[in-house]
């Protein structure tokens, strides 16, 4: 049965914890996902004791926090970089498991220039596997956001799905224009998808 939350990338950005989870009780909504660098604070810097005080918080109230929205991305050529973004990722599975949170959403966001694409999706599929299978050991979901310049078009993010090869590897819908074939469909594209599906973003996109 499908659950309606919100998202802190701009409703609720300002809103610390007590204020999302009143305004989520008050209003109806049963699940949040709090994006990073937001009012909210729930970040890797916290505290054991602070990150406690956040699990506590959501498991006393009605609202399930569903998922912390990372921006670690792995599409970096600068292997420096890309192992910067892998390791962040583990780190934000773990406080994913110290607050109580479901998952963790990382997202594809470019192609380098001057690269192949099969070269870049297969090192960010490769990345995937490695962060979902840390993630398994915590009991926490790695979700990929269709996100991205080009690469949320749901083909590449198809295949980097496959690459990773993951069972603790989903997809997080985004609703983004791109998702919508010349026909003006998006069942195709939503079909590749559909059974690695966990959370949709929906956007008024029309």
């Amino acid at each position: 049965m499908m659950k309606l939350g919100i998202v802190t990338y701009e409703i609720a950005a300002e809103w610390d914890i007590d204020t999302i989870i009143e305004k989520c009780e008050k209003l109806g909504y049963q699940g949040v996902e709090l994006r990073t660098t937001h009012k909210h604070g729930v970040e890797v810097n916290l505290t054991k004791e602070e990150r406690e005080k956040v699990r506590k918080k959501f498991e006393n109230s009605k609202v399930k926090l569903v998922g912390l929205g990372s921006i670690f991305e792995f599409h970096s050529p600068d292997k420096e970089e890309l192992r910067k973004n892998i390791e962040g990722s583990k780190e934000y599975i773990i406080l994913a498991r110290d607050v109580g949170a479901e998952g963790i959403k990382v997202r594809p966001n470019a192609f380098p220039e001057n690269i192949p694409k099969e070269k870049t999706i297969q090192q960010i599929g490769e990345s995937l596997r490695e962060v979902a299978e840390f993630g398994s050991r915590y009991g926490i979901k790695v979700r990929l956001e269709v996100h991205g310049y080009e690469t949320s078009h749901p083909p590449y993010i198809k295949k980097m799905i496959d690459i990773a090869n993951h069972p603790n590897l989903y997809v997080c819908w985004n609703s983004n224009m791109t998702d919508i074939d010349k026909n003006g469909s998006i069942e195709g594209n939503f079909n590749l998808l559909k059974d690695k599906i966990e959370i949709v973003h929906i956007n008024e996109l029309w």
